[in-house]
């Protein structure tokens, strides 16, 4: 059926409303988690939360792909919709009633309805393309593409605002439920307006191919495959490592440490059924024929590489801000929006370009030398960089990436039969979303790695101990250097009050097991030992003249070791994070030179595909 360019533009209109839905969610929910799970007490469980919808939102991609190569692109919209929509509302409905039957407590009930939400999620993301695909030829294509990226990028700087405002501000709008609940509500008025025009003005735009059946099996495989795989990414590599471990006392294997290998044997023995399950069946969830396509295969590789890239940017630089330069968490979160608006406009102005002169290829490679020269600059970094220089590096980054958005899933669709453009474009969003979990993953273990080596082979004050300092990298990544003082003070404090009540009761015995219990600094400990000593006993006047004479010292203490704390955790630090930056240097290069051998072939003016001997 022939669409009018009215249509074609509700039905855009619908589906990018659709992806903001999507989109602003993954920011949103971040700036209110804190006070969450504050207030469903579920702290242990907090990353939880994130991992139930990445795992949905990654696993169900591929099947979102094949779906949509089977039936009506509007169903499977509203499907997706319908499922995001339902899964918010339950998520602000969490813990509203109490505990409930098999779902347990609030904090369990917000993970279970992530998980719905992922669901919707997934087909959100899949289906922008998708459709797009089906409303503009390859020719035409690029432009309404890179309005993709630009909505993720202007919901990336509306989620934290608007999350932080309806988390501190939202809860008297109606008495009685907290702000946080409003950051999953917000979603409805969005997403009922998403569902007016895709219900109202989006044509059924039905598949090309044959219907089929879906594979159950394969599919089963291939989420099998695929949720043990990214959970093993996602694991606290701290606590659950990449390989098995040895108890000290027993030599036994450590139960945690085979947590991680366990999760990827299995993964390893679904995705192989998953595969030989594929290359039999009549209706695969994925052709694998596909990656005979130069440019399927060669595309989706160098999209992985781009996505680890983008990813351990976006995680990594706001850590170096709030423990290295030393910013609050605020404006480690707002360096991010430069990021998004370089990528915004990367993104516009390469789909732009790409359906005025057809040339993706040389506008990703352009991209990726912008997002190579960002990350040089990034791993240069010292502790004394101005934090203006480092909004600048995020914009030039954001430049860099945006073009590989929207350009890479182009580049397949027109390559690939359009009867396969489901299962072609989302294995695209699949791959790159898969390089962004492994690169986190594996950048994490560096990090872990580079801060343990620092902090063992530094010189820390004794005085951590009073501070109850068990995992100096744990404490220190997640609280930032900024609180450092504030802690040290805190432990210097606990340990002087315990040495004031025995000086002032006159209890030598007291204070001769505090020698030998807490740290003091050595001049305190000496000063200590002379009241020890002392044969007379003190009168009012000489205790409180000897706390006096301490609790100086101590002050001076408190600076001199928090200093030398800051110092050890700055180099600490700014070592591990540059090592990572200069790593994902290399993981552009890959990306760059993968990117060289991308077939750029002619985009086609009309949807009907056009037989390119050698390329199928």
């Amino acid at each position: 059926m022939e669409l009018s360019s009215r249509d074609r533009t509700f039905a855009l209109v619908g589906i990018l409303l659709a992806l903001f839905l999507g989109a602003i969610d993954q920011t949103i929910v971040s700036t209110a988690l804190p006070r969450i799970v504050e207030d469903l007490q579920g702290l242990s469980r907090y990353a939880w939360v994130a991992t139930a919808y990445l795992l949905a939102s990654t696993a169900l991609v591929p099947i979102y792909g094949k779906l949509a190569d089977m039936y009506s692109r509007k169903r499977i919209e509203l499907v997706a919709v319908g499922l995001f929509l339902s899964g918010s509302f339950l998520c602000g409905l969490s813990g509203e009633f109490g505990p409930l039957p098999i779902l347990g407590d609030g904090m369990n009930q917000l993970i279970v309805f992530r998980g719905l939400q992922g669901l919707g999620g997934a087909g959100l993301f899949a289906m922008a393309f998708i459709i797009i695909a089906d409303l503009f030829p390859p020719a035409q294509r690029g432009k309404y593409q890179g309005l993709v990226g630009g909505v993720w990028g202007i919901a990336s700087v509306l989620g934290p605002l608007l999350g932080g405002f309806l988390t501190d501000y939202a809860g008297g709008l109606i008495p009685g439920i907290e702000g946080w609940r409003w950051v999953f509500y917000v979603n409805v008025p969005f997403g009922a307006l998403a569902l007016w025009f895709i219900i109202t003005r989006m044509p059924p735009l039905r598949p090309r191919g044959a219907g089929g059946r879906l594979d159950y099996l394969s599919a089963l495989w291939l989420i099998l495959g695929l949720v043990p795989f990214i959970l093993a990414l996602q694991l606290d590599k701290t606590r659950y490592g990449w390989l098995p471990r040895m108890a000290m006392d027993s030599g036994d294997f450590q139960a945690e440490s085979l947590v991680t290998v366990s999760l990827l044997v299995v993964s390893m023995g679904a995705i192989t059924l998953f595969v030989t399950r594929s290359l039999a069946s009549r209706n695969p969830i994925l052709d694998l024929g596909l990656f005979r396509n130069r440019v399927f295969s060669t595309a989706n590789v160098a999209a992985f590489f781009f996505g680890a890239a983008f990813m351990t940017v976006l995680i990594f630089l706001p850590l170096f801000l709030v423990n290295v330069v030393g910013v609050s968490a605020t404006q480690a979160g707002v360096s991010l929006i430069p990021l998004s608006m370089g990528l915004v406009a990367g993104s516009v102005i390469s789909g732009q370009l790409v359906s005025r002169f057809g040339h993706y290829r040389r506008l990703i490679l352009t991209g990726g030398l912008i997002l190579f020269l960002a990350t040089i600059l990034l791993s240069r970094m010292d502790p004394d960089v101005p934090y203006g220089r480092v909004l600048l590096y995020m914009v030039i980054c954001g430049i860099g990436i945006g073009p590989s958005l929207p350009l890479f899933t182009l580049a397949i669709q027109n390559a690939v039969d359009v009867r396969k453009i489901g299962q072609a474009t989302s294995a695209s969003q699949f791959f790159r979303q898969i390089g962004g979990t492994v690169g986190a993953a594996l950048m994490g273990t560096v990090l872990a790695m580079g801060l343990a080596s620092s902090f063992a082979g530094s010189e820390l004050p004794e005085s951590l101990a009073t501070r109850g300092f068990a995992s100096p990298q744990a404490r220190l990544s997640a609280t930032g250097s900024a609180n450092v003082d504030a802690d040290i003070r805190a432990g210097f404090d606990r340990s002087y009050a315990l040495l004031e009540r025995a000086v002032r009761e006159g209890d030598r015995e007291a204070l001769t097991r505090m020698l030998g219990r807490v740290q003091l600094p050595e001049e305190s400990r000496t000063q200590v030992r002379a009241l020890i000593a002392s044969e007379r006993a003190l009168d009012a006047a000489q205790r409180e003249e000897s706390l006096a004479a301490l609790r100086e010292r101590w002050e001076r203490d408190v600076e001199r070791v928090s200093r030398e704390v800051q110092t050890v955790i700055r180099a600490a630090f700014t070592l591990s994070i540059t090592r990572i930056f200069l790593g994902t240097v290399m993981i552009v290069a890959v990306a760059w030179s993968a990117t060289l051998f991308l077939p750029e072939l002619p985009l086609r003016q009309t949807f009907e595909p056009v037989e390119r001997p050698g390329e199928t």
